[in-house]
């Protein structure tokens, strides 16, 4: 595929973690442990994948929010854009789409968000990545799922040097961030419409990857130890940076030993 399924690119308004530094976790003499799980987790390269991709975001949609899945049936122009990346998580037994979320930087354009608010100044000038579009089947093995994707979008920023994870919540929706440690973009505004998501109202929230381990360590969050010391490597993901050359590798232990479950 072109540069439309490529991970994104470093651009202008990109901030990262300044004097080429990359990031590592973990430290020595920590054991780890690897999970395997029955689906992977992928960043969408040809459109049969964009297509089961566009097929459960569908049916999420279509459970939740009716009017707006009408408008998700087929691909849209930001699932092909500069700076946006579609994961897929696809079943190992039959290759069935099991979820999906798309990742939208700034680096080559303006976050969808940022259509229907004005970021505060202390994310101008930084390297932002909003989850958008976010759909899982359902059950238990979603919820699994969900948090997957999650893990992979975390991943993904981490690798890019993303400041910060930007995303809208409608409730009750917003509650899973509040506990994720998300951080209010708006005190006090509440919910705001959201023009890319039907105008329906919506919370602002932000995390900024490199304080996730020590705000999660230091308030022993119940994911800590499968976020940061559990090995998953059915997400693989290709470097998310074009400034930065590596070779083609999965993004997970041992240079980034992460997991979320």
């Amino acid at each position: 595929m072109n540069a439309n399924f490529e991970t994104a690119k470093g651009g202008s308004r990109r901030a990262g973690l300044g004097n080429g530094a990359s990031w590592e976790a973990g430290s020595g003499g920590v054991v780890y442990n690897e999970e395997l799980m029955p689906f992977t987790v992928k960043v969408v390269r040809t459109q049969a994948e964009l297509a089961k991709a566009v097929q459960i975001r569908h049916a999420a949609y279509a459970r939740h929010v009716p009017e707006l899945a009408q408008l998700l049936r087929e691909a849209e122009a930001y699932d092909h854009e500069e700076g946006s990346v579609v994961l897929l998580a696809e079943s190992k037994l039959d290759g069935a789409p099991l979820g999906t979320m798309r990742i939208q930087t700034n680096f080559h354009h303006p976050l969808p968000l940022e259509k229907s608010v004005e970021l505060p100044d202390w994310l101008h000038d930084r390297g932002l990545a909003e989850a958008t579009r976010l759909g899982v089947t359902l059950g238990r093995v979603g919820h699994v799922v969900k948090t997957m994707l999650f893990k992979a979008y975390f991943l993904y920023c981490m690798e890019a040097e993303i400041d910060w994870m930007v995303i809208t919540a409608r409730a009750p929706l917003d509650r899973q961030y509040d506990a994720l440690l998300f951080n209010e973009v708006f005190p006090g505004r509440g919910y705001v419409p959201m023009r890319h998501v039907g105008n329906i109202p919506h919370r602002v929230l932000a995390l900024a990857p490199k304080d996730v381990e020590p705000r999660w360590g230091e308030v022993k969050h119940p994911l800590y130890g499968c976020f940061f010391r559990t090995q998953h490597p059915d997400i693989a993901l290709q470097p998310a940076s074009g400034e930065r050359q590596t070779a083609s590798r999965e993004i997970v232990p041992a240079e980034a030993t992460l997991a979320y479950a």
